[in-house]
């Protein structure tokens, strides 16, 4: 099978997560800065989120450009990608309602792990099919930045309770760490 159908599904749901998650941006009744306080906590949620599906959406797509063919595998292991990157809304949402209290930071840190590990799921299933000789595995080979990403995630859900500021403090960090795009993948196509 071609990946093509993956790809076009895949950036459609994108495309309806974000949409979703700018719904929650509701228009304030008034025409003062007063009005727009109360808004900067979901404001300031949905950027980071919206960070974070661009920085998904941009490495799938260029995981998806080492791929020559999917097999069913690799289609529910992207639908598992998209099953978690589809929460995103939902605890971005908690998260900025409830001005980034313990819980909602620990609830939003837990659906960063989940998306982590779907995304390395999806990774592993794509080198699997296409061998370690693929342009995918010569790229990540052994994925030191997803996997000390998936760390930080992780450790951020206890120290949500602990402050939830320091688990915030680690997803900014990671999305900056992957806001500067990935050239594994561009550098290991140009030389093939």
């Amino acid at each position: 099978m071609t990946k093509n159908r993956m790809e076009a599904f895949s950036d459609g749901v994108l495309a309806i997560v974000i949409t979703i998650m700018v719904l929650e941006l509701k228009v304030p009744h008034g025409a003062d800065v007063e009005t727009l306080k109360p808004l900067l906590p979901i404001f300031l949620s949905y950027v980071l989120s919206f960070i974070y599906i661009g920085i998904y959406w941009n490495n799938h797509h260029h995981m998806l450009h080492t791929v020559h063919h999917v097999n069913g595998k690799m289609l529910w292991a992207n639908l598992h990608l998209l099953f978690w990157l589809s929460l995103i809304p939902f605890s971005t949402g908690w998260l900025g309602e409830n001005h980034f209290q313990q819980l909602p930071a620990a609830v939003y840190g837990f659906n960063l792990v989940m998306c982590a590990i779907a995304y390395t799921i999806l990774q592993s299933k794509i080198i699997k099919e296409h061998g370690p000789d693929s342009p995918l595995y010569k790229a990540v080979g052994r994925d030191w930045k997803g996997k000390a990403s998936l760390l930080c995630y992780v450790l951020s859900i206890p120290l949500a309770f602990v402050n939830q500021w320091i688990a915030m403090a680690i997803f900014a960090i990671v999305a900056v760490i992957w806001f500067v795009p990935d050239k594994r993948i561009e550098d290991t196509l140009h030389h093939e």
